[in-house]
């Protein structure tokens, strides 16, 4: 952005990020951003037919919207902004979820190994006053390796697929499941970083 389109206000206002994650959590700390944590805890359940990118914009407003309404009527909270996200695992169509038990664990990634799958993480930013919005996402293509079912084994029974959707996490153990990526490493963890950073400058907030 040319810098004659910067906001000029030199107040940096309160951000709030409306998720649980620690993954998410060590990204935005990473951005050299200051914030609070406050769970959304909506119900993440989706109208049928949605695309991926409709339903992870869905429920990252969602998100967003919950968590704001707790501040809408403070005065002192009018310009704080509210981040909320929603990342989704998509393999051939099929949306992937976190899952239930070991079993629906190894039928994920039984599915998953030896072919390419789709993440797509969907962001929202919102002004606790609601005279701003923006709602954005991103897709990364992911291939996993073939494994064997002894290989998947060991790897649900270290726990990182418990919370996971599509039970594998790339930033873990689970990095050694990939061979490869196209696209935004961070939207694959849980929030694309580049993307959010644009999406701030017009809430006066800048990375850089």
């Amino acid at each position: 952005m040319d810098e004659m389109q910067r906001p000029t206000s030199t107040t940096i206002p309160r951000i709030i990020l409306a998720s649980s994650s620690p993954r998410r959590q060590e990204l935005l700390q990473g951005m050299g951003l200051a914030f609070e944590i406050v769970v959304s805890d909506v119900d993440e359940s989706v109208t049928p037919g949605l695309t991926p990118p409709q339903i992870v914009e869905a429920l990252a407003i969602r998100k967003a919207e919950a968590v704001s309404g707790r501040f809408h009527s403070s005065p002192h909270d009018q310009e704080t902004v509210v981040i909320g996200s929603d990342t989704i695992v998509v393999l051939e169509g099929q949306v992937l979820g976190k899952p239930v038990d070991e079993e629906d664990a190894f039928r994920m990634l039984s599915s998953l190994q030896g072919k390419t799958h789709e993440v797509y993480s969907g962001v929202a930013c919102l002004r606790v006053n609601g005279s701003m919005r923006e709602v954005r996402h991103r897709r990364t293509s992911v291939h996993m390796k073939p494994m064997d079912a002894g290989q998947i084994r060991r790897y649900i029974a270290t726990g990182e697929p418990s919370d996971k959707a599509g039970s594998y996490g790339i930033q873990g153990i689970g990095a050694s499941l990939i061979e490869g990526i196209e696209g935004d490493y961070f939207n694959v963890v849980g929030l694309p970083v580049s993307l959010l950073s644009d999406m701030l400058i017009p809430f006066g907030i800048m990375v850089l």
